[in-house]
């Protein structure tokens, strides 16, 4: 029975290698050391009544076995009823199977250090690590005998084996050894043996990755270890990649999750997780930490470089700490707020994430603060940074309070303030301040206020002087600054340049500039282009500076892709042609405009502009100049001089003669060319107006049609301009543009255009038989101005749809619009 008994007995969770660890034995075995029932080496023995001894454990089960079958209580070898089941420990046999245990295990370990060099069989070595892991699983005092027996080392030196199987299990047998055991763990994390663990990190086994982190989280439930473990270099940077790897299986991870866990014990590991890409911690000690604590992680996240995305979680999850640190903390706390702030803030969602946490108020009265617990200035040119940064986010400033009496960042006093300031510091702070205005005249609902203000301070003068400041960044901002608010103050912004010398030509300087094309260059003549086109002083200065040559150098580079630039070439080129334009605004007073339109053929220019396409801007820019100078051909164009009737002819009419005059004009009647007298008739000029009809853009067709108008207008031939736009096939088109009455403007120029077109007969034959044109005419004869209703009846005399004997509205002039 107690045999049956032993066949079913369970030796614990021991593995069959332990089993067979259990029954090595360098001494001989005594029969009396060995428990009748589970013929083990006994560790607990006890003494029945009848002096038979077993293992407590195993004797006990007997008993409760009986109990529970019903049973007689009797002893297993015997088989005799005991009248009593008192156990009595045998200290004596105790005491010496332990020391005969420990004379043997000591000779085992003894055997097993001398296994554990590199010139042992790999079968020799992993027999011994798994006996070393036996006995440390057996006892903890084992582990004691373990780091006695200096083993620690030795199975370290097992970690540069060439065997994968034995470095495998060297790190599993570590991992045991250490477990629990602070004393082994420090002996283990002796000198580079955690970076050599480490290294295992990064091995192609997934194997020897898992048992590398299983023994890195061992070690790193020990605080001391903790700061060891950290650095290493490489050990958090791996630990937090494995954790974002899909790669690797689950249990790897959570273990490495686990170790970083730990890790953040130590404030210098917090900080290296942070640095790569595991900021929680970090943010967690923002929050929760102890105030020196605090302290320092807001100190260094203001250091830390991070992406988009990390800037919009940084700014969820602590954004209002740090507002609230900003607002009253001391002020080596307010430092450390406003430098993580101001690396938060650079990137737009962020830095909206920072304005809904009401960053601005305590941001601008920090700026504005004057006396006791004002910020020092270093510390004021950051907050006028982050400031800048949250606007030029893009908002409804003039909806947030900042403060008192709900006075908004655009509101007088706030851009007065703002203007005051930037007078009145360095470098820095006003090259952040006039970025905030920046920001603030990006808007069409906040930029006339900030225009009012700097109209009501005078301010505009100070501003232009900074278009000459020798820092970069400085000098971009304000002409920036200029270009935003100049649709809306030009003739300010003239007259300031025109009144002090030199900033005009600073301007031009900066568009010379032969380093490609920057966002200050685009700015530059982005500025000068709005300035106004018929202010003839400003245009006299920019003459008389040579100013014009070299804007045409720089259209000439671009149309020949001498110039490249993905980034500011479309508003770059656009304020050039712009710029240029304004030559031919003023031809009729100054001389010199007409010298330069010659000198470099302006108009061929021009001409060639109309074909950017892609750039609307350019293309009706040029038409407009195109206008201007074809206006100007009237005055230019050199009539022949007739020779005098002869006698006889002077006398009797009938024998005078009207000369013929070969190579006139056939619209001016004159010498014309397109380079001298700016005719439109050379260059394919009006076969490329033409093209421009059918346009998408209306403010290009607008133009291009006024080009073409001054064809038809008075002081020329008009039946020769019909003419002409008949052989260009221009007709139809400009008919086309009555009919689809797109915008006011373009149907009155198009009725203008088209009843100068029907006073050609054969035209009007054709289009009596239209019937929508004659709609679009009533419709204009009926809807349109006074002055467009008077053309539009004219034109409808012409197809016979109104009785020609009388006119409804008196005749006013009959000039091109």
């Amino acid at each position: 029975m107690a045999e049956s008994w032993d066949g079913s007995y369970d030796h614990g969770s021991q593995s069959d290698e332990s089993y067979q660890f259990e029954r090595l034995h360098v001494e001989p075995i005594y029969d009396a050391f060995v428990c009748p029932l589970t013929k083990q080496v006994m560790s607990d023995p006890v003494t029945l009544e009848n002096g038979h001894t077993f293992e407590r454990e195993a004797i006990e089960k007997w008993f409760k076995e009986c109990r529970e079958s019903g049973r007689k209580l009797v002893c297993p070898l015997t088989q005799k009823e005991l009248r009593s089941t008192e156990l009595n420990p045998s200290m004596a046999l105790r005491n010496t199977i332990e020391e005969w245990t420990a004379r043997n295990e000591a000779v085992q370990l003894d055997t097993a250090r001398r296994s554990l060099n590199p010139g042992t069989p790999e079968s020799d070595v992993l027999h011994s690590l798994k006996y070393i892991q036996y006995m440390c699983h057996k006892s903890r005092s084992n582990k004691h005998a373990v780091r006695n027996a200096d083993l620690i080392p030795m199975v370290v030196e097992m970690l540069k084996s060439t065997s994968r199987r034995v470095r495998c299990k060297a790190l599993e047998t570590l991992q045991i050894v250490v477990e629990d055991d602070a004393d082994n763990k420090a002996i283990l994390a002796e000198g580079d043996n955690v970076r050599t663990i480490v290294k295992f990190l990064s091995h192609e086994q997934s194997i020897e990755r898992e048992e590398a982190v299983s023994l890195l989280l061992e070690l790193s439930k020990s605080e001391a270890l903790c700061e060891k473990i950290g650095s290493v270099n490489g050990a958090i940077l791996i630990l937090v990649g494995m954790i974002s790897s899909k790669s690797e299986n689950l249990s790897t991870v959570e273990k490495a999750d686990k170790t970083l866990g730990n890790l953040e014990k130590c404030e210098n590991n917090v900080r290296q997780m942070a640095e790569n890409g595991r900021l929680r911690p970090l943010l967690n000690q923002i929050l929760e930490g102890p105030p020196e604590t605090k302290l320092s992680m807001a100190s260094y996240l203001g250091e830390l470089v991070m992406n988009n995305d990390v800037k919009v979680l940084v700014a969820r999850t602590v954004g209002s700490s740090l507002i609230n640190i900003m607002r009253s903390g001391d002020m080596q706390s307010r430092e450390a707020a406003l430098k993580a702030l101001n690396q938060i803030s650079f990137h737009e969602a962020s830095a909206k994430v920072l304005i809904e946490a009401g960053i601005l108020p305590p941001l601008v009265k920090d700026l504005f603060t004057v006396g006791t617990n004002q910020l020092p200035m270093r510390l004021k040119e950051v907050a006028a940074t982050i400031l800048a940064n949250v606007v030029n986010s893009g908002d409804d400033f003039d909806l947030i309070p900042v403060g008192p009496d709900h006075h908004s960042l655009v509101s007088e006093d706030m851009v007065h303030n703002l203007l005051h300031l930037i007078s009145n510091t360095g470098p820095a702070i006003e090259c952040k301040l006039l970025q905030v205005l920046v920001g603030l005249t990006s808007s069409s609902s906040t930029v006339l206020n900030v225009v009012a203000a700097i109209k009501s301070s005078g301010a505009i003068n100070s501003l232009v002087q900074f278009i000459e400041a020798p820092q970069r960044d400085l000098r971009v901002a304000s002409i920036k600054l200029l270009q935003k608010v100049s649709p809306h103050m030009g003739q300010e912004l003239a007259d300031a340049l025109c009144g002090v010398v030199g900033q005009l030509g600073s301007l031009f300087k900066v568009v010379a500039e032969n380093i490609g094309i920057t966002e200050e260059q685009a700015a530059a003549i982005g500025l000068l282009a709005e300035l106004p086109e018929r202010d003839l002083g400003l245009t006299r200065q920019m003459l008389d500076e040579s100013s014009f040559p070299l804007i045409i150098s720089r259209v000439v580079k671009i149309q020949q892709g001498e110039i490249r630039s993905a980034r500011f070439m479309t508003p770059f080129f656009e304020g050039l042609v712009r710029v240029l334009s304004r030559v031919t605004f003023v031809l009729a007073d100054e001389p010199d405009a007409i010298k330069l339109a010659r000198e470099h053929n302006l108009a061929a220019l021009f001409i060639q502009l109309l074909q950017s396409n892609g750039l609307d801007n350019v293309q009706m820019v040029s038409a407009m100049a195109l206008e201007n100078l074809a206006q100007e051909s009237k005055n230019l164009t050199r009539l022949p001089e007739l020779p005098p009737p002869n006698l006889c002819a002077s006398i009797f009419s009938c024998f005078s003669k009207q000369p013929v005059i070969s190579g006139s004009c056939r619209l001016h009647g004159g010498t014309c060319s397109l380079k001298e007298t700016f005719c439109l008739l050379e260059g394919q000029a009006v076969e490329k107006l033409v093209a421009l009809l059918d346009h998408t853009n209306e403010k290009v067709v607008e133009a291009a049609l006024a080009a073409i108008s001054t064809l038809l207008d008075d002081g020329v031939d008009i039946e020769q301009g019909v003419a002409v736009l008949c052989e260009a096939e221009g007709v139809r088109p400009i008919l086309d543009v009555l009919l689809e009455k797109r915008t006011e403007n373009l149907r009155r120029r198009a009725v203008w255009a088209a009843e100068r077109l029907l006073r050609t007969d054969d035209i009007a034959y054709d289009v009596s038989g239209d019937p929508n044109v004659s709609t679009a005419l009533v419709d204009a004869f009926q809807h349109a101005d006074y002055r467009t209703r008077q053309i539009a009846e004219r034109a409808l005399k012409h197809v016979d749809k109104i009785p020609n004997f009388s006119g409804i509205y008196p005749n006013t002039g009959q000039t091109a619009f």
